[in-house]
């Protein structure tokens, strides 16, 4: 355990956030997202959900203001516009981190494969409810407060 360093943030976990450049995409997947298969870079959070998952992540993760949106989800099939509720979790979380104004796009299923497949990491979550998926863009770093 580090000071100021959110439980969930394993070793694992920091080390992908960290080594992530500008732009690069991470994936916070649900238990049923075939993340074996689809991940180069798999870190596995089986005992935290996904909102969970994205409450610690926003913790040292800055979010892309140039690539918008840089959240993203993935569209229920067959009625894109529900709003599934951990997706709805997720837009909580972006607020309680400030992100209150930031866009929330949602990607066809296999165009979110295809993304995910393509991020530098996937974060499989034990979360068990479905759509529990999102993508996040990095942003930049530009000072130490």
């Amino acid at each position: 355990m580090l000071r100021g360093v959110h439980p969930l943030l394993t070793a694992d976990l920091l080390h992908a956030l960290a080594s992530m450049g500008h732009g690069d995409e991470i994936a916070l997947v649900d238990a049923n997202f075939p993340a074996a298969s689809v991940a180069r870079r798999l870190v596995a959070l089986p005992g935290a959900d996904a909102p969970s998952a994205l409450d610690a992540v926003l913790t040292v993760f800055p979010l892309d203001t140039i690539e918008v949106p840089a959240v993203l989800t993935m569209g229920v099939v067959g009625d894109p516009q529900a709003v599934p509720a951990p997706v709805a979790d997720f837009a909580a979380v972006l607020t309680e981190h400030g992100f209150a104004d930031q866009e929330i796009g949602s990607l066809e299923r296999h165009e979110f494969y295809e993304r995910a497949r393509r991020a530098f990491a996937v974060v499989r979550t034990g979360e068990m409810r479905p759509y529990g998926n999102v993508l996040l863009v990095k942003g930049v770093v530009n000072e130490y407060p």
